[in-house]
Parts: C-alpha cells; sequence; structure tokens
C-alpha cells in the first residue's frame, strides 16, 4: 500500500534547520619550545600546538612543524561575519620568513590553518595584531596589524579572500609593542563619534593616531598626544574617552 505524507508533515520538512555546525568556543597554546628563539614576548612564548574546545566539548589540536611556532600569548576567538563560523587568529613564525597572520578553523574533526597573510620575509621579524573590525561598513570584518613594531612600524589592513588574507591598505609609523614585554594591548579598534576607528600609538609611543579605512586607503582623522610613553593599555582607553 503506498502511503501519502500529509502535506503539514512535508512542510516542517521542508523548513526543517540547517545541520548544525559545531563552533571553537575557546582555545590556548600548549608545548613552549625553543626552537626558533626570538621571543618578542619574552621567555615561554612561543609554541608548537594549539589546543582548541568546541562547543560539543571535543578537543582538537593543530601542531606546527618543526620550522614554525606560534609565537603569540593566547589564540583569538573572531568571527568575520554573521555568517561566517567561529575561528582562531594567530601569529605564526617561521625560521625562514617570520611572522605571519593566520587563521585556524574547524574542517570537520580536524584544526587547521584556513587562511593566511603573506610571511613578513625574514627571521625574527614579528607582527602584533590590532584586533578584528568591520572598518568600511560592509557587514565583513577586516585584520589589521602592525608589522615590525619594534623598527619602524606599519600598520596594515587584510581581508579574507578564500585561503589568502589579503592586504588592501597600509600606512607607516606606528609602534603598538614594546620588545620582550607580554603585553599586546596597546592598540586597538574603537568607536569614535560613531565611526569605526583604529587607535594605535606613533612610533615613539608618545600619541595615539586615530585610523580610519577609507576609498583612498588608511587615512588619520585624529589624534591624542601624551605626557609620557605608552607601555599599557590605561593610556589608550584615556585617549578613547578624549576623541569621543
Amino acid at each position: 500500500m503506498i502511503r501519502h505524507v500529509p502535506a503539514v508533515f512535508a512542510l516542517l520538512i521542508l523548513i526543517a534547520p540547517a545541520t548544525y555546525a559545531e563552533q571553537i568556543i575557546a582555545a590556548s597554546y600548549a608545548e613552549p619550545v625553543d626552537r626558533y628563539g626570538h621571543f618578542a614576548l619574552g621567555h615561554p612564548h612561543e609554541y608548537a600546538r594549539l589546543i582548541a574546545t568546541t562547543d560539543a566539548g571535543q578537543k582538537v589540536i593543530l601542531d606546527l612543524p618543526a620550522d614554525e611556532v606560534f609565537e603569540d600569548l593566547a589564540p583569538r576567538l573572531v568571527q568575520l561575519s554573521d555568517q561566517a563560523p567561529t575561528e582562531l587568529l594567530v601569529i605564526v613564525s617561521s625560521l625562514s620568513s617570520g611572522a605571519r597572520l593566520a587563521l585556524v578553523g574547524l574542517d570537520g574533526n580536524q584544526l587547521g590553518i584556513v587562511a593566511q597573510s603573506a610571511p613578513i620575509g625574514m627571521p625574527n621579524r614579528w607582527l602584533n595584531p590590532v584586533g578584528v573590525a568591520d572598518l568600511n561598513g560592509n557587514g565583513e570584518s577586516e585584520i589589521a596589524a602592525v608589522t615590525t613594531p619594534h623598527i619602524g612600524g606599519v600598520l596594515r589592513v587584510y581581508q579574507r579572500n578564500g585561503q589568502r588574507l589579503v592586504e588592501i591598505a597600509l600606512l607607516s609609523g606606528f609602534s603598538n609593542h614594546v620588545y620582550r614585554s607580554p603585553e599586546l594591548g596597546l592598540s586597538k579598534p574603537a568607536l569614535i563619534n560613531g565611526q569605526m576607528r583604529l587607535l594605535v600609538p606613533d612610533v615613539q609611543r608618545m600619541a595615539v593616531r586615530a585610523i580610519m579605512l577609507s576609498e583612498k586607503g588608511l587615512v588619520e582623522t585624529d589624534h591624542c598626544t601624551l605626557s609620557e610613553r605608552i607601555t599599557g593599555p590605561k593610556a589608550l582607553h584615556d585617549c578613547e574617552r578624549r576623541l569621543n
């Protein structure tokens, strides 16, 4: 006998929710190593392993090859758009080409690098992320970082294009880190008078520059001068209040 599926039941099948996608909810580095030996953040902040936890309680691991390390303090949990999965923004440094940004994500039960920037190009050259924010209001977040913050830093903005983090704008004259310090919070995205800006210290760390992403590139819209060299996030927060 042929059984007919009731129309209501058929409709429920059509509007059933999409298959559940497991998400990363936390992560940390493990296995400190000495094989790179730059230690821009002080000892022991070069690691061989990344461990992530998912919302299903699963532990997943990414081990780097012997010529690379995570030269970083902690992975950053990011989501580049409302529809994008949660991923981890990390700093990977290579014995041959120095530091690069990388996004780490889930592929089934595997953890792997899903997108990355071009490396700086030589060893013992590092970068410090500024943050992740929608800088042009298109619903997709960009990633900002200062490359070589200890020797004439350059602010760079990246957009994801498939497996690449593509540089779309740059501006020189910044430093958001003190060599060998574990303090990474000297810069950040912030709303200034309702507009998203990157707040980043100048190369002497005696002023905080407010930078916007425009159609012409990165443009300074304001700045906040300091009475002493910035070494921690308090001065950054004080400048944010002043600029607003």
